[in-house]
């Protein structure tokens, strides 16, 4: 099936998709005829060329080696008392230890899982559930997209954070997929209101209209016609919900309402607070989870920016 040129016929709310749709050509009248590989490779090519996107790629991708293999190395129970006392950075013990002697670095890789994992899930639910309602509220319309939109409106209003709060004090035992699961039930709604508006958009263009008299079952026209002319704006959705799902989790740990049967990077500055870390000159023990936790976050917008330099044409740097 013939169908329109992705990178004229989306609205300039959304970023440039890259391959849309599933025919291997697309045509706009007047326009030359474009194949989806080269708009793909046209992609990887200012993606490759792009320092933003490049940068946070890299920082992240270090910092998720050393969640998955930093372990491996520097195994064990990172909570049990191994070292010294309020120990310095040394070549023993690289981040130093706590009051109590447990290793900072041990910690740390470990935390780095938690904050990877809670990211991921959230994120992955948040994505799916803003996709799904804002698909079929905006092709539906009607009766549908009202009762969608309703609920979308009405959790969009909580206040996020103290319903976070309100969960979680309420729970005996926190784990952190379960901290997960709840951050990604309550990071839709923007996601959603995002979808239905392009949604409304292109269930209008003529490719959608084609597919309508083929015959196409509603559910393929959606996930076959109108996603694939979304692809790159939810891609980069993703991205932001994984930074703000780690921002969310940081929160919950810092105020005492992180898991109670793992560690995490917020629940390091939580006992490095609650031991006065900061008093008794412990900067070893505080300064590598804050860090960490502003450098992963800002390494994933860093690399929001890049995207979104790459499929927007008027943005990119030649």
């Amino acid at each position: 099936m013939t169908q329109p040129n992705a990178r004229t016929e989306v609205p300039d709310a959304a970023p440039t998709p890259v391959g849309a749709g599933t025919s291997e050509v697309a045509t706009v009248p007047g326009v030359a005829t474009v194949h989806a590989a080269p708009i793909r490779r046209e992609a990887l090519y200012f993606a490759r060329r792009n320092g933003k996107l490049v940068g946070g790629f890299v920082v992240v991708l270090v910092f998720l080696l050393l969640a998955l293999f930093g372990p491996l190395f520097n195994g064990g129970d990172p909570m049990a008392y191994v070292g010294p006392p309020s120990a310095g950075p040394s070549g023993e013990y690289w981040f130093g230890t706590t009051t109590f002697g447990q290793d900072v670095f041990a910690q740390f890789v470990h935390g780095l899982r938690a904050t990877f994992l809670v990211g991921a899930v959230a994120a992955l639910i948040a994505g799916v559930l803003g996709m799904v309602v804002g698909f079929v509220g905006g092709y539906r319309g009607g009766l549908i997209d009202e009762i969608l939109n309703m609920v979308t409106n009405i959790v969009l209003v909580l206040p996020v954070l103290a319903v976070l709060m309100i969960i979680a004090a309420y729970q005996d035992v926190r784990s952190v997929g379960a901290q997960a699961v709840i951050i990604g039930l309550f990071s839709w709604p923007w996601v959603a209101r995002a979808v239905r508006s392009q949604t409304l958009s292109l269930r209008a263009r003529e490719f959608v209209d084609l597919a309508k008299l083929s015959g196409m079952p509603v559910r393929r026209i959606i996930f076959r016609e109108i996603a694939p002319n979304m692809a790159s704006y939810l891609f980069m959705v993703f991205i932001l919900l994984f930074g703000g799902a780690v921002l969310f989790a940081a929160t919950l740990d810092f105020i005492g309402l992180g898991p109670t049967n793992g560690i995490s990077l917020g629940l390091m500055l939580n006992q490095a607070k609650q031991w006065s870390a900061m008093n008794l000159g412990l900067w070893w023990w505080f300064i590598p989870p804050g860090a960490g936790i502003t450098i992963i976050v800002g390494a994933l917008y860093i690399m929001n920016v890049g995207l979104d330099e790459v499929f927007n044409p008027k943005l990119r740097e030649m």
